[in-house]
């Protein structure tokens, strides 16, 4: 593979007070609930963002998921008008907006690197992750590139299972390739998680190993989603998701 060159486009070691509003979006794909709804519990302390559900966080879309509560950062924003079925990841059948979002974008990605540093306290109910959307203004510009995903099922002490990988949702260019595999890791112990994208692939390394190369790439500019969910309506306010720095890198072969 040939030589490829890099431009750091964020890095986010929340060492400030705040959340740094240049990277961030406090809510979770509110053109299918609202703003107010889908709002984050977090706190930054001592340079680390934990993600939590507090005790009396609502249902983020009861019309679509349920009882599913989540605290969720994302760096883009965008739907179509209040009524149309245009928006960011359809993650059921027969969405229609809620609330009308003007496109934002704050951070994307079209080739380069993702890196993160982070650590769980994790219940059943729970799951952990961070993965890439298309911003979708087409509607097949759709697929996921999933970094790091940890459900509670899957936590042992000394190793979990993690899932990773490619799903495509309406993008009829890319393939499934979505992975749940072992790792002799302690994810309550700080892990570094990283994928290298470009145009003929993804590079997907735990702790600076390569574990996998996929041949999928979506060939479109997407954002993240940082979140912590509970699915089961547990209100364990126990639990959180913490992050050291998540850091994007831009290709300057092939990135635009």
């Amino acid at each position: 593979m040939e030589q490829m060159e890099y431009e750091e486009i964020m890095f986010d070691d929340f060492i400030n007070e705040s959340l740094n509003e240049d990277y961030w979006f406090e809510f979770y794909l509110p053109q299918w609930s609202n703003r107010v709804l889908s709002r984050p519990s977090y706190i930054l302390e001592n340079s680390v963002l934990k993600l939590f559900i507090r005790d009396n966080q609502k249902p983020w879309c009861p019309k679509w998921n349920g009882n599913v509560k989540v605290s969720n950062l994302q760096t883009g924003v965008f739907s179509g008008p209040l009524g149309s079925s245009l928006g960011q990841h359809h993650f059921t059948d027969n969405l229609i907006v809620q609330e009308e979002q003007k496109k934002e974008i704050k951070v994307s990605l079209h080739y380069g690197i993702v890196e993160f540093k982070a650590r769980c306290r994790i219940g059943s109910d729970n799951v952990a992750a961070l993965w890439l959307i298309g911003i979708e203004e087409k509607v097949e510009e759709s697929a996921e590139i999933c970094l790091f995903e940890l459900k509670g099922t899957n936590v042992q002490k000394t190793k979990s299972v993690i899932g990773y990988g490619v799903h495509p949702f309406n993008d009829p260019y890319v393939k499934d390739c979505f992975y749940e595999e072992s790792f002799e890791i302690d994810v309550a112990d700080w892990n570094v998680y990283a994928f290298d994208w470009y145009p003929t692939g993804i590079d997907f390394y735990i702790n600076g190993k390569l574990i996998k190369r996929v041949s999928e790439s979506p060939n479109y500019p997407m954002q993240l989603m940082l979140n912590f969910y509970d699915i089961g309506c547990s209100n364990n306010n126990h639990t959180f998701f913490e992050i050291d720095y998540i850091k994007v890198a831009k290709n300057l072969t092939y990135g635009s």
